[in-house]
């Protein structure tokens, strides 16, 4: 199993932003020390829920502050940004860091962010799959053009070309590519192109077998092969929560606390670009629900919430959210314990 830290810089009540960006920061750096596989970064746009609102430009500091651990984003908006723009962004990381950088895409959601961007609501409504489809293409061929119905211009050469990164293995290809599905919809998408999934934390393992074995369905069913929906399902990662302690109501007790504030204050001030009606989670069932359903509590515990997941869903990559505690210390300590003391347990 891999296991990654999840990073989405919250503010939690009574914290500035730039103690959330620290807090961000300081225990994506420490998850290389502890021995993870890998940091993801979330980006949001206006809301305290999160607030880096550039995830490949936190990739790119922690490149460079770490040697070994990969960085990934989870996700990049896809609907507020250029394709081309963020191929070529994600092209440089990949090429500067020697293949250690991941590029997670996803749709988002019907936030006034469409209109601040200007990509409006058919960026994200409808036009998902051309700008995934061109995003792919200029991570995976030498020239491109465009003649769709969003994206049309001349054929250009891609530069840098991403399939020229040299890592102590010798060249490899391009960064590997994953989507954010919260919709059949989007699994499907995902399967038909050939690539692996991120699942959400509000999901449970059932919900999330049921995803796999969708995908699997469709991307045979595209014309992929047994052996390459093998290959690329070992990629797919599941978002989670986790909390060390030496006992689950103490690790339980820390979320239940902090978590709330933040839910509240964070879904809340999501705006819909069209006025449409939206409904928030109950903050404090939504902290319960998380505790239920991922690694809270002490480590052999979290081995078999991570095992049993991994068994029933088939997803052995995870992207754990570390900083539900809200502090800086805690969170810090939440993954020097994952690292010392649940990852041994799981290999």
């Amino acid at each position: 199993m891999r296991v990654g830290a999840f990073i989405l810089a919250a503010q939690f009540p009574g914290q500035c932003q730039g103690e959330a960006l620290h807090r961000a920061v300081r225990p994506a750096q420490l998850s290389e020390e502890a021995g993870l596989d890998a940091v993801w970064l979330a980006e949001h746009h206006f809301v305290p829920y999160g607030v880096c609102p550039s995830a490949v430009t936190l990739a790119a500091l922690l490149l460079g502050r770490t040697r070994r651990i990969g960085v990934g984003t989870a996700v990049s908006v896809l609907p507020t940004a250029h394709p081309v723009a963020l191929g070529e962004q994600a092209a440089l990381l990949h090429l500067v860091s020697g293949g250690r950088f991941t590029l997670g895409v996803g749709r988002g959601g019907p936030w006034v962010d469409l209109e601040v961007f200007g990509t409006g609501l058919r960026a994200y409504e409808r036009d998902f799959p051309e700008s995934l489809d061109l995003l792919l293409r200029w991570l995976r061929e030498p020239r491109v053009g465009a003649a769709g119905d969003r994206f049309a211009f001349r054929e250009v050469p891609v530069v840098p070309r991403p399939d020229e990164a040299l890592t102590d293995e010798g060249m490899v290809g391009g960064p590997p590519v994953i989507v954010a599905c919260t919709s059949p919809g989007t699994v499907r998408l995902a399967a038909e192109r050939g690539l692996p999934m991120m699942l959400g934390m509000h999901c449970g393992d059932d919900e999330k077998a049921e995803a796999v074995g969708l995908w699997r369905e469709s991307a045979l069913a595209a014309g992929r092969s047994p052996e390459e929906v093998a290959a690329v399902a070992e990629e797919h990662v599941s978002a989670g929560v986790v909390q060390i302690a030496d006992a689950r109501p103490v690790a339980a007790e820390a979320l239940v606390k902090a978590m709330p504030g933040w839910l509240r204050q964070g879904l809340d001030a999501h705006v819909t670009v069209d006025g449409r009606p939206r409904r928030m989670r109950d903050p404090l069932a939504y902290a319960e629900l998380l505790c239920g359903l991922h690694p809270v509590g002490p480590p052999r515990l979290c081995a078999d919430r991570l095992a049993a997941t991994a068994e029933r869903t088939g997803i052995r990559r995870f992207a754990l959210l570390v900083e539900g505690s809200g502090e800086l210390a805690a969170t810090e300590e939440n993954v020097r314990r994952l690292g010392a003391e649940v990852l041994p347990l799981l290999r």
